[in-house]
């Protein structure tokens, strides 16, 4: 079959399928959507193991961790939220808004997360009463075609609608383009390569850009904890979370104390600049991350370096030659390996932050462990970040937790700053239309032209000379 027919025919079947899913009421909806999540949660670990054989990425124990937490965590975010019919009024407005479906989603899918992507789109898409089809990454299609053809066994049971899920068995760049072509709306999560094509559609897209996550450690804090945080961060599922933390900014007087503490628990330092070239001469060829080492072993990483570590080193860290485009080091590493830097002033560690995002992730995220609250809200005014993660590890906290409010998603979204639509994480809202209804209010206080036009500035600045 051509595969132009191919998609042609999963379109017209999804299509039939948003028919029946947009009759739906908000109880059945939510129920399809437990489900979904239920399905993954259930078959966590035979899906882990089955992702890590075919893409050869990443940690078992980690995708297991990934499959449960995010069904978890996306599914509680999700059930008391209104997708059905009028899902708020504001009567000192006088506006009423409702929920409408906006169709077709099509969901492109990476290998680094080939089983909570196509569950999260699916769970989000349907919340809203689409329809989806997923075209997943060739290196992951056997365990993406298993986790969707899992989640419709049940939704069969329930008598859900069929063909509501699909996924195109064959993928390829042409299959992908029609597919973009003919949905209603697309959601791209992979390389800026894919998203570009997404928005270059025609048609409403929801793209990532590139991560980097910056770590700025503020003075003042408990250092072994922070140590255990963002080694967590750096080495969940082999460093391929694009919201993993990269870099260690860490103020000149305790730089030695820091790098101590990621020793204590489990890292290589690397500040010699023969070894940190023998690193860096694998880690990037002509500027380009070598693909051979995403998502592998601190073990293989060394061993491709030819550095001898010890056998139970769980991150490795480099001392960065420079900041920016001075170091290719400061580019985004997926797989267990830091940079290191030092800050005399904290205005000073924000623009290393920004110097190498400037390089690459701007519009991501940015990591911060402090205990300064004014010191947070500067950072997270200063630098051009869609999250700034606090006191957390960030690989499991900028897709939302449940120890933060950032919403609950795999894709999330950097911002105009990295060529996105949105600069903050994709949920449910971004895949509804809302129809507004504007009431006519017979007896609205119309402000006189001199009330619109008043220089507030004056007022204001008389207020403070007065209070003083």
């Amino acid at each position: 079959m051509e595969v132009e027919q191919h998609v042609a025919e999963l379109v017209e079947n999804s299509k039939k399928a948003l028919h029946e899913i947009e009759m739906y009421n908000q109880e059945q909806v939510d129920n399809v959507v437990r489900v979904i999540a239920k399905a993954i949660y259930d078959a966590a670990e035979p899906l882990a193991k089955m992702a890590v054989e075919e893409t050869q990425l990443g940690v078992y124990e980690d995708k297991v961790a990934k499959n449960r937490g995010k069904s978890r965590v996306i599914w509680n975010d999700l059930k008391d939220k209104k997708t059905v019919g009028i899902i708020q009024e504001k009567k000192n407005k006088g506006m009423i808004y409702v929920a409408k479906p906006m169709g077709v989603v099509a969901a492109i899918t990476p290998c680094t997360n080939p089983i909570v992507t196509p569950m999260c789109n699916a769970m989000l898409a349907i919340k809203g009463r689409n329809s989806i089809i997923i075209s997943p990454h060739p290196r992951a299609k056997k365990c993406s075609t298993e986790a969707v053809r899992i989640i419709n066994k049940k939704l069969k049971a329930i008598s859900a609608p069929k063909n509501l899920i699909q996924i195109i068995s064959e993928p390829s760049i042409k299959a992908t383009n029609e597919l973009m072509q003919m949905c209603d709306v697309t959601l791209a999560t992979g390389g800026m390569a894919m998203v570009k094509a997404a928005y270059s559609s025609g048609k409403p897209s929801f793209g990532v850009g590139a991560g980097n996550v910056q770590g700025i450690v503020d003075t003042g804090v408990d250092l072994d904890e922070v140590a255990k945080k963002m080694i967590a961060g750096r080495i969940f599922d082999n460093g391929i979370i694009c919201s993993g933390e990269q870099s260690i900014i860490a103020h000149e007087n305790q730089y030695d104390d820091v790098i101590e503490a990621f020793k204590a628990n489990g890292a290589y330092y690397a500040g010699d600049e023969e070894v940190i070239d023998k690193f860096r001469s694998v880690l990037f060829q002509d500027g380009t991350l070598n693909p051979k080492l995403v998502g592998q072993t601190v073990q293989c990483i060394a061993e491709t370096a030819g550095v001898e570590v010890p056998q139970d080193t769980r991150v490795i860290i480099l001392r960065a030659a420079g900041v920016g485009e001075a170091d290719v080091l400061c580019k985004e590493k997926m797989c267990p390996v830091m940079v290191s830097f030092k800050y005399n002033t904290f205005e000073h560690a924000i623009r290393i932050a920004q110097t190498n995002l400037n390089y690459e992730g701007k519009g991501h995220s940015c990591v911060m462990h402090s205990n300064n609250l004014e010191h947070i809200k500067h950072v997270g005014e200063s630098l051009t970040v869609s999250r700034l993660v606090v006191n957390q590890p960030s690989s499991t906290g900028a897709g939302g937790s449940f120890y933060n409010g950032f919403a609950p998603t795999t894709t999330l979204g950097t911002g105009s700053w990295g060529n996105n639509s949105i600069s903050e994480n994709l949920t449910y809202k971004h895949l509804i239309n809302v129809t507004r209804i504007g009431l006519y209010n017979p007896n609205p206080h119309i402000p006189t032209d001199e009330e619109i036009f008043r220089d507030t500035s004056q007022v204001e600045l008389g207020d403070l000379v007065g209070s003083s």
